[in-house]
């Protein structure tokens, strides 16, 4: 799979957590994917009507965003891009369309993860693929919980053969 880059975008830290045991357990190089204006606790409550995450929901033209760095250092030199997001009204977060845009995935494989307290997979992965451009592949997603364990992580990379099972 040649060199491979974790790429995650996190507001609550979940992702983030996943994205660093599968960047450690791989030894892979590791980039967070922010937004130019960060998402702070108040501008998460899905319960608020009021709050930025709402609204955005509800009208796709403010999901539009500029990302602090669009594109990884070194990008070109990796083969592999394992992509994580958290699920959001059954999509992957939005800031993540805002990287699959600005980047060229020609020649890549991508393998995309997201995570959820309860949120399932949905089409979550099947419609960020149409939006990376040039892909060599694009594998199946899955969907960790927000507390995932090594182990759980560890195994879903043995199955992708990314690690030893017999490790």
């Amino acid at each position: 799979m040649g060199k491979v880059l974790v790429v995650y975008f996190s507001a609550q830290g979940h992702t983030k957590r996943v994205a660093e045991m599968i960047a450690g357990e791989l030894g892979a190089d590791i980039f967070e994917i922010q937004p130019s204006e960060p998402y702070y606790d108040e501008d998460l409550d899905w319960t608020d009507n009021g709050s930025r995450v709402v609204r955005e929901h509800s009208n796709e033209a403010e999901r539009e965003m500029e990302l602090v760095q669009l594109r990884p250092d070194n990008w070109a030199e990796y083969d592999t891009i394992i992509l994580g997001y958290p699920i959001w009204w059954g999509i992957a977060a939005w800031p993540v369309d805002a990287f699959l845009r600005g980047n060229d995935f020609t020649n890549k494989i991508v393998i995309p993860f997201a995570t959820s307290h309860s949120s399932p997979l949905g089409d979550s992965d099947r419609l960020l693929a149409a939006k990376a451009s040039g892909m060599r592949e694009w594998r199946e997603g899955i969907r960790f919980s927000q507390d995932a364990g090594e182990d759980v992580v560890k195994a879903w990379l043995g199955e992708l053969g990314l690690v030893s099972s017999e490790e």
